[in-house]
């Protein structure tokens, strides 16, 4: 009788237990245009991206085209919040002000990169974290083309062998950047494709850059870009951000690269 009382409540006290520990995420839709999210009996309610505006001044915020928890499954709803309403608006608001601090009037963002002088931190920091981000968040679709077009694909396999063997390339790439940085396809002064990575917010338009070129993807591998749903699983991250990477985007920055 002992022996049958203990077992039972042994395994209440497991089946509790695991009620504790399961991770049951819920989204439903509030009345004022935000996203609730719970997660183990917690609440976050996610804001609208169209209400992030900059400060005034030359640059501004590029609107979102899709909601914080749009891509959910592979790119949590709280990073992409923070991700775009903090730091991205953080690097507007300050490559605003370092611009007006060092009486740079020019309103082209690759003209300012490709002429920095790289020893202006708050420029080169606030410039390339500005212009970097612009296009990560462009890259990402809920909906996206899983293909490039011909032309592309058929430039992607000559030089990389497949598209698969790309994506291998630019995953490694983000996997080996040591600390903050990125990943990078580039298209060359000859018009050739290049991977290539670079540390904290540089880009390879900037002077000195080890592999310099024209950015048409970039793959963001800062910590506040996966942590808190990856935690110290880069690699997976990388996995999941190629599968919400919209190729008819990247054509589109393709196709502007090789008009230049």
């Amino acid at each position: 009788m002992k022996k049958g009382l203990i077992l039972g409540a042994s395994l209440m006290l497991l089946m509790t237990y695991a009620c504790k520990e399961s991770t049951n995420t819920v989204v439903t839709p509030s009345s004022n245009d935000t996203v609730a999210v719970k997660t183990d009996d917690k609440t976050e309610t996610l804001g609208n991206p169209t209400d992030v505006k900059a400060d005034p001044g030359t640059f501004q915020i590029k609107p979102l085209k899709y909601g914080y928890d749009e891509v959910n499954e592979y790119i949590d709803g709280k990073t992409m919040e923070v991700h775009f309403s903090k730091h991205y608006l953080g690097y507007i608001n300050k490559l605003n002000t370092a611009l007006k601090e060092s009486g740079n009037t020019s309103n082209n963002i690759v003209d300012i990169l490709k002429n920095l002088d790289m020893n202006n931190s708050a420029l080169r920091n606030n410039a390339g974290g500005y212009y970097n981000h612009l296009m990560y968040f462009d890259l990402i679709s809920p909906n996206p083309t899983a293909e490039p077009s011909a032309e592309l694909l058929t430039k992607i396999t000559t030089t990389f062998g497949s598209l698969d063997d790309l994506v291998k390339q630019l995953k490694e790439a983000g996997s080996k950047q040591f600390g903050s940085g990125w990943a990078w396809l580039i298209v060359k002064e000859d018009g050739s494709l290049a991977v290539t990575s670079t540390p904290n917010q540089d880009n390879p338009l900037m002077p000195g850059a080890k592999e310099p070129g024209t950015p048409i993807l970039g793959v963001d591998v800062w910590e506040h870009a996966y942590y808190l749903k990856y935690q110290n699983k880069r690699d997976d991250y990388l996995t999941n951000f190629f599968k919400v990477l919209d190729w008819k985007q990247v054509d589109e920055n393709y196709s502007k690269a090789m008009k230049k």
